[in-house]
């Protein structure tokens, strides 16, 4: 991420008081600008239909919207502008839900319960290429793999220490959280999640989490 150039956050809310307050809360975030709000995905489509306008590089998109959901405008969203990524914000934790959102090419999840506490982690988490999820329901996405997926015979090696990093991941703890819980440095902590990412042939947290869960790694 630039010093220089601040991410481009839009967001897609529909309640119009918690559109401003997350709004403003992101301003106040170094590094990002809310450069767009909509109530619902059909004016925020329109919007990236438009050559003139940047794309963001962020879409903080709510689920139950009026009009098109933001499960289905998930996709179209990626389709427009396929480098931006959408951090689904909602007060639904169900299984269908996550799992729609996640297949449709989300970057990350997050409650609307705990927003405000982890907004700054969770955009810059997504900016640097990580999968932000509230901790709740990266565990949901982790029982649900542990019951899809069958045991691997040729799993990837993790060392004793990369797998308790991974689960880490999935408990939904930052790369700070997870050195402090294991009793590393930060810089520590991020070297084991290349060697992680590398090994799994994954470039997400998302990816590590599920792969890790598919061969049964923890």
């Amino acid at each position: 991420m630039s010093a220089l150039i601040a991410q481009r956050v839009w967001l897609i809310e529909d309640n119009a008081t918690l559109r401003q307050t997350v709004a403003r809360a992101i301003d106040t975030l170094a590094g990002f600008r809310c450069a767009g709000q909509f109530q619902c995905c059909e004016d925020a489509l329109t919007r990236l239909g438009s050559a003139a306008d940047a794309k963001p590089d962020i879409v903080l998109l709510d689920v139950g919207l009026p009009g098109m959901s933001g499960l289905d405008g998930i996709a179209l969203i990626k389709q427009a502008a396929p480098r931006t990524q959408v951090v689904i914000l909602t007060v639904f934790d169900d299984d269908d839900k996550i799992y729609r959102a996640i297949c449709a090419g989300a970057s990350g999840y997050l409650l609307k319960d705990s927003l405000l506490d982890e907004l700054s982690a969770a955009l810059h988490e997504v900016s640097l290429g990580g999968s932000p999820m509230a901790p709740r329901v990266a565990r949901r996405v982790l029982e649900m793999f542990s019951r899809l997926a069958p045991r691997a015979t040729d799993s990837p090696a993790l060392t004793p220490r990369e797998r308790q990093i991974v689960e880490g991941m999935a408990d939904g703890l930052s790369n700070k959280q997870i050195a402090a819980r294991l009793g590393l440095s930060p810089h520590t902590t991020e070297d084991y999640t290349r060697n992680i990412y590398e090994k799994l042939h994954v470039n997400t947290r998302g990816g590590a989490v599920a792969k890790a869960m598919r061969h049964r790694l923890f």
